[in-house]
């Protein structure tokens, strides 16, 4: 089919001023802007009405008629998006618990739009003073305000009453605006609530903007239960700050073992490569399999009658796997400083323990697997015996499980000594294994020992860098996201970090299962080629302490 012949006529170009009069302006982060839909028609009708036909004479009448035009203009999309986006746009009021607990939560809501009351902005000047961790996230957040506020042109109350723009300062996640609370309210509440609390006084202020905005949805932000249920109470929404939660439900949580099916031989055995190096087995698989694992996660095959495999993948490319089986540590001729595997996840945590490639390692179980004894026996193996490391140095959250029982004397080591009591109890069971070295024998290894363990606080840690030190996090469930992160980037060439937890017993305020900081590192570490992770399921301190931990 031969091509139709080129126009012989240009068609008419609109003027400059058809342009500046419909055109609208752009604004920042939003849908491209559009003609106004009568100026569009009439510019599309005459582009296509001055269109000569190919081949057909230019005097000749257009064949789209005007009406058929004039009947189906061109629709302008972008103010029905802004308007749908203005509309599913949700307003949330920010209780002072909540930026004490993230200060970087005026960012985390995307395209909603913040408002502060301002009992909160008092409350926050109530707790910026100190050396806390909250004083400091308090004065994060008055920084993070100021530089919002220094966007404004005056100090009008008319223009504070449009709100701040979250994504001036940088956050282009942040596309809704802050609010400050520029009037007084006078939203009645109940009889029984006193007027002159707080948190009674942020209900009052969104149960007047649910008043003053009836088409829109206004919602509580609060980590504290009790406020969320007598705004529930008061018919208010309310939910809570679940941003800092990295996952919804623990039992998602990475567990780092995985057993294999109990055909694996049978679908893998063909295209498997297998080779021994240094008393290791390798097995390069690929399969249906391979797409499951993550680098440094523990494999096991237990079938009845057969040979058990417990392995770990150490390396994985394309759709291939390669697994490593492991030193058994169950046996007690490969026991570390005395202490040897009673069960397979102790096995598993020996091995990357006892791994010099893998710098990272989170252990988590209930109370009584073993994670304090066998962190502190593969600490002592690898810096007394095997010189790997210079000392071990012990940290832990100081949270109390009841009442505090004030300041303690002493030393930082001294006062660290009563959080210790966990380290004392298993170095007393380590030390008890050289049977035939007699009492000044132990009295000797003791104290050897006890030279090589430092116990340090956490309020100390920033600014440090530790060389070729194993260092143990110990009750790692207690400490936020932030406070892992500042203790984990603490680690300098040749150091090791342990973190060991139990998710169930968490006794800091505000966090739990989800945002604990425990959670966290789990979660981002894993499939990392320098660290490893294993649940232990199985208590092995004694009947009672594990049937006290089924039962109570």
């Amino acid at each position: 089919m031969p091509l139709p012949k080129p126009p012989a006529q240009r068609a008419s170009r609109l003027d400059a001023t058809a342009y500046s009069a419909t055109l609208t302006p752009s604004k920042p982060r939003a849908t491209p802007p559009v003609v106004a839909p009568a100026a569009l028609a009439a510019a599309s009708t005459a582009e296509v009405l001055r269109l000569p036909t190919p081949g057909a004479n230019p005097a000749a009448k257009p064949t789209l008629p005007v009406k058929a035009a004039s009947k189906a203009p061109a629709k302008s999309v972008a103010p029905k998006r802004a308007r749908k986006r203005a509309e599913a746009a949700k307003l949330f009021v920010l209780d002072t618990n909540v930026l004490m607990h993230d200060p970087m939560s005026l960012f985390r809501f995307e395209e909603h739009d913040i408002f502060l009351p301002m009992i909160t902005l008092e409350e926050l000047d109530g707790h910026k003073k100190g050396m806390t961790e909250v004083a400091r996230n308090v004065r994060q957040v008055s920084r993070e305000l100021d530089q919002l506020a220094a966007s404004l042109q005056s100090s009008s109350v008319e223009e504070m009453s449009k709100g701040l723009s979250l994504a001036g300062t940088g956050h282009r996640e942040a596309e809704g605006k802050l609010f400050f609370q520029t009037q007084l309210f006078d939203a009645p509440l109940p009889q029984g609530l006193p007027q002159g609390k707080a948190d009674n006084q942020i209900l009052g202020v969104v149960q007047a903007l649910k008043g003053q905005y009836p088409g829109r949805e206004v919602v509580l932000v609060s980590k504290d239960i009790n406020m969320r249920i007598k705004a529930r109470a008061l018919g208010l929404p309310a939910e809570d700050y679940r941003n800092d939660k990295t996952l919804e439900d623990s039992d998602l949580l990475y567990t780092g073992v995985q057993a294999l099916p109990a055909d694996f031989w049978e679908r893998h055995g063909k295209t498997m490569e297998s080779w021994q190096q240094g008393g290791t087995t390798f097995y390069r698989i690929s399969g249906p399999l391979v797409p499951t694992l993550l680098v440094n996660e523990l494999v096991y095959l237990e079938a009845p009658g057969a040979t058990p495999l417990y392995a770990k993948v150490t390396e994985i490319t394309g759709k291939t796997a390669v697994l490593k089986t492991l030193k058994d540590y169950g046996n007690q001729k490969h026991s570390v400083w005395g202490v040897a595997a009673r069960n397979r996840e102790q096995n598993f945590a020996l091995n990357l323990l006892m791994d010099p490639e893998c710098d990272f390692v989170t252990l988590t179980g209930t109370a009584g697997t073993g994670k304090t004894l066998m962190t502190l026996a593969a600490g002592l193996s690898q810096v007394l015996d095997e010189r790997r490391y210079s000392e071990i140095i012990v940290t832990r959250v100081t949270v109390p499980v009841g009442e505090d029982i004030g300041f303690l004397p002493g030393t930082e080591e001294e006062k660290m000594g009563p959080w210790m009591g966990a380290l004392d109890d298993n170095l007393e069971v380590l030390a008890k294994g050289d049977s035939t070295a007699g009492e000044w024998g132990r009295a000797a290894t003791n104290d050897l020992v006890r030279s090589k363990i430092k116990i340090k606080s956490l309020n100390f840690m920033r600014g440090r860098t530790f060389l070729n030190k194993f260092v143990i996090i110990d009750e790692a469930q207690n400490l936020t996201p932030k406070q892992m992160k500042t203790l984990i980037t603490r680690a300098g060439p040749g150091t090791k970090i342990v973190c060991l937890g139990n998710l169930a017993q968490i006794d800091t305020p505000y966090l739990t299962e989800g945002s604990s900081g425990l959670t966290f590192a789990v979660d981002r570490f894993k499939g990392w080629a320098h660290s490893g992770h294993v649940t232990l399921a199985r208590g092995e301190r004694s009947r009672l302490a594990d049937f006290a931990s089924e039962v109570l």
